[in-house]
């Protein structure tokens, strides 16, 4: 099924004509549930992965002081709470069973679980060139693979990610099942199973990164309109390929690669929600009758929370696809 990004409220190039150079194309991901296959482009489904490639584990996560939740666990308390939010439901009555609350109770009160070994890496995203309108990758590569451990890692309180680019066609002999982690960290760093239903759209810069004088007068613009550049015109939010970064809590600062010192460019953001709970500008208008609560309906089908409701961004080298990439938080 398509999903549309309605036109924005205005062509703000008409009004600040400096910004069209600046334009870059990003591709929405528009993840929705869904039972993906390792031949489809996704979110959480499986990936396309060779048998005899041993399944990435994470060094710093494997001992058994270190405790988190069961996946099964975490799923079934979401399966719960979505159910119970779709009943009819009377003034007064308690939204969850008995049962249910014991169950919801069990697993948010419970004591954690400890870990039994090496936390195998989560699937976050697959995807496929053919899918994904200009996805950014090396020569003869046709395949984009995410990964990360479930759990927060010290350095930035984020997820330890792993990229993998791959030739599909090389593929012959593919993994069954891959390893399941028998706990996981952080509830939010585990996806549903989405499908993708990629769609190209314009951005501009954050005013972060815009020439102070040109910041100002568009916030002076912004005075006499009912949007926001930032929110409404320019980055758009939710998962996406490509595009310009999501500043917000925290100014731009220089990236380069850390190991040739090149710059890097914006590869990938994997965002827990497709557009926010003000203007809702970004809403595809397949999905403009949608008010549901946030984790229920097509605005939160991932179920990721990245930090306190952000986005995390990779950025790759532009001199090498092959150097490590980077990663923030915004």
């Amino acid at each position: 099924m398509l999903r549309t990004t309605p036109p924005r409220p205005v062509d703000v190039t008409v009004y600040f004509p400096e910004l069209a150079p600046l334009a870059r194309n990003a591709v929405r991901l528009h993840p929705r549930a869904g039972v993906p296959a390792t031949v489809d482009s996704s979110i959480g489904g499986p990936l396309l992965w060779p048998a005899r490639e041993p399944w990435p584990t994470c060094p710093d996560h494997g001992s058994p002081w270190q405790r988190g939740v069961a996946p099964e666990d975490i799923r079934l308390r979401r399966r719960i709470l979505a159910a119970a939010w779709r009943r009819p439901k009377e003034e007064g009555a308690d939204l969850l069973s008995p049962e249910e609350r014991a169950t919801v109770d069990r697993i948010s009160k419970g004591s954690r679980i400890p870990l039994d070994g090496p936390v195998p890496m989560v699937p976050v995203a697959q995807l496929y060139a053919a899918d994904v309108p200009d996805l950014p990758r090396p020569d003869g590569a046709d395949l984009l693979q995410l990964l990360w451990c479930p759990f927060d890692h010290d350095e930035d309180y984020l997820p330890r990610t792993e990229l993998r680019w791959r030739t599909a066609a090389d593929i012959a002999d593919p993994l069954g099942a891959a390893p399941q982690p028998s706990v996981i960290g952080n509830n939010g760093y585990l996806p549903e199973p989405c499908v993708l239903h990629p769609e190209t759209v314009t951005e501009y810069p954050a005013p972060h990164e815009l020439r102070e004088e040109l910041a100002e007068r568009i916030e002076a613009w912004e005075d006499q309109h009912d949007f926001y550049y930032q929110y409404d015109l320019g980055v758009a939010p939710g998962c996406k390929v490509g595009g310009h970064a999501p500043w917000s809590f925290s100014d731009p600062f220089p990236m380069v690669c850390p190991e040739c010192g090149s710059g890097v460019r914006p590869l990938l953001t994997i965002d827990g929600s497709e557009w926010d709970g003000g203007s809702g500008s970004w809403r595809p208008v397949e999905d403009a009758g949608y008010t549901g609560l946030h984790f229920l309906g097509p605005a939160n089908a991932t179920q990721l929370n990245i930090g306190r409701g952000y986005s995390l961004q990779l950025y790759v080298c532009t001199a090498s696809y092959h150097h490590p990439h980077l990663q923030n938080m915004q």
